[in-house]
């Protein structure tokens, strides 16, 4: 027997407007007055400005000012340099880039709302009928269904940063979600169109950033389609298969030969994916397990509970989320390297199949969730405006100290817009958690409507009064402008030692230094990058031809283990 049993007026939808405007709040805050920072954020950015700045070479192979990025697939920097191309003129190149997110973000919860809307919609999902009928219609089911999945995406801990970071993840994720969507379409009504679609996502996927997730995806997705429906199989075999193989292969076949970076970028980008995997290790399967904890927070106990809830019934809504989860997971656990962006890939699955554990949650976890949301990001949303006023007026003392601390030198300013914006949001959630706690709404999105506002409202809170701040700790602007300034009008090229991706971004686009696009280039000047100075066991700044003429040297103020030093050869 299905587990759901609920009445009409537990489907109430939220309007679009609303739902739409949720989606804004939660993806507009950090694209205004926001510099790249020192993440994938700026590395991102940097490809993207160097397509854009380049040639077909440039565009065939990320690469950051003549650095290649082999790890790294060109789809989502083709998008952020195409938008620098329309709108950089107009808004900057930093800007235009990050308009990128607003398109990854809009993907991704696009197909978890639709994921979830068809496969609420089946029959097989449809709460029991009641005795005197009253039950909810099936598109109104399927309708609340999708908006909680939507907002347990949104409220999913993992997601934040990286969803707003100028970077391939933030595709990854939307195209995870994507190929779910596809999926979901194939095998409800298995038609050339559904299996093009699905061909097309996982092709896209592999040019998002490597091969390992999409080939999980299609291998779940080819076996539940054996158990579950032959006609969906042949069609993946037939159609969706060879276009996914195809679009990647038309890539290399593009690049191939190329050899700018000293040898031919299809190697470097095929050694790079071919070290992805290896045998799970039990250091590497409680570090995951242990991410995961809070990188999927609120979806995976809600998930767990759903997969309880459902355990008696083997139907698609839950197979498809839950076939897809195990063979991402498995991939993250045979991973090789550490990276939360592996880790994006599985909160699109577990959000849909969170939402089918809805209807089913008892009142009193219900009303933990609610608690732990109410007690939790509020606490957090009160420090960070304790913080803000500490970092203003000076009290408390020991907060400011510590604020200071951690970015020596920076300037507090303050500015209306910003803290108006903070103070409408602050009373926002003091009514939605009056109209939460007080009415006790009966809707099934109820669960996880605090959960989404708390993170909406603690990451609007960072991005208006706490920006200027993260700006001065986590850019690179300031020393970009140092160099700059102890360079000359007119040179040739910069060498760089040990100089990172998102260093070398920075320096190119905001500092305009011209790097050297190949390391057999000599060039008059050399740039060098010394990490970990301050750590213990350190070695030490790196030794330099004694030749050299140092013309400068510093570090971020707010970065006391990083340190560079600009040279010039006198016969390059």
């Amino acid at each position: 027997m299905k587990p759901v049993r609920l009445p009409a007026a537990a489907t109430l939808a939220l309007p679009r407007w609303g739902l739409v405007g949720l989606c804004l709040l939660y993806i507009l805050p950090g694209i205004l007055r926001r510099d790249p920072w020192k993440t994938d954020d700026a590395a991102g950015f940097g490809i993207m400005w160097t397509m854009a700045q380049g040639g077909l070479a440039d565009w065939l192979m990320p690469n950051i000012v003549g650095m290649p990025m082999p790890q790294e697939g060109p789809l989502a920097f083709w998008i952020g340099a195409i938008l620098i191309k329309c709108f950089g003129w107009l808004t900057g190149d930093e800007l235009a880039a990050r308009l990128s997110t607003l398109v990854f973000f809009g993907i991704g919860a696009a197909a978890v709302w639709r994921t979830s809307y068809v496969l609420g919609r089946r029959s097989e999902a449809q709460p029991l009928k009641l005795a005197f009928g009253g039950q909810p219609a099936p598109r109104d089911f399927g309708r609340t269904l999708a908006d909680g999945a939507l907002l347990i995406y949104v409220a999913c801990l993992g997601l934040l940063v990286r969803s707003h970071e100028t970077a391939a993840p933030a595709l990854h994720i939307a195209l995870v979600a994507a190929s779910f969507y596809a999926a979901t379409c194939l095998l409800d009504a298995p038609t050339r169109r559904a299996a093009v679609g699905m061909g097309i996502s996982l092709g896209l996927l592999v040019l998002a950033r490597s091969w390992t997730i999409p080939l999980a995806l299609a291998l779940s997705m080819v076996l539940l389609a054996a158990w579950r429906n032959r006609s969906a199989l042949w069609l993946q075999l037939f159609i969706s298969l060879p276009i996914a193989l195809a679009l990647p292969l038309l890539w290399l076949f593009a690049q191939h030969g190329t050899q700018n970076f000293g040898m031919p970028f299809f190697e470097q980008w095929w050694r790079w994916n071919s070290t992805l995997l290896a045998w799970p290790t039990a250091h590497g399967l409680r570090t995951t397990a242990q991410t995961l904890i809070w990188f999927a927070w609120p979806a995976w106990p809600i998930a767990a509970w759903s997969v309880y809830a459902w355990r008696r019934q083997a139907m698609l809504h839950i197979l498809l989320p839950l076939s897809g989860l195990a063979a991402l997971l498995l991939v993250c656990f045979c991973a090789t390297r550490a990276d939360d962006a592996d880790l994006l890939s599985l909160l699109p699955p577990l959000a849909i199949l969170a939402t089918f554990g809805l209807p089913t949650l008892k009142r009193g976890a219900i009303n933990a969730v609610d608690w732990f949301s109410v007690m939790t990001l509020s606490a957090i949303a009160a420090f960070i405006w304790l913080g803000w006023i500490a970092k203003q007026t000076g009290w408390p003392a020991q907060l400011a100290k510590n604020a200071f601390k951690l970015a020596p030198g920076f300037k507090p300013e303050f500015n209306l817009f910003a803290f108006l914006i903070a103070l409408a949001a602050s009373i926002g959630w003091v009514l939605l958690l009056r109209w939460r706690l007080a009415r006790r709404p009966s809707v099934l999105w109820r669960a996880v409507v605090l959960s989404s506002g708390g993170v909406i409202l603690c990451w609007l809170l960072l991005m208006t009064l706490w920006l200027p701040w993260l700006n001065y700790g986590k850019s690179y602007a300031v020393v970009a402008e140092q160099i700059a300034s102890h360079l000359p009008s007119q040179y040739h090229c910069v060498n760089t030692d040990g100089v990172g991706p998102a260093q070398r971004a920075s320096f190119a686009s905001i500092g305009l230094i011209q790097f050297a696009q190949s390391e057999n280039t000599h060039c008059e000047f050399l740039l060098v990058q010394d990490d970990g100075l301050r750590r213990k066991g350190s070695p030490g700044m790196k030794k330099v031809d004694d030749k050299l003429e140092l013309l400068w040297q510093g570090r971020r103020a707010a970065d006391r283990h990083e340190f560079f030093r600009l040279f010039r050869r006198h016969n390059p």
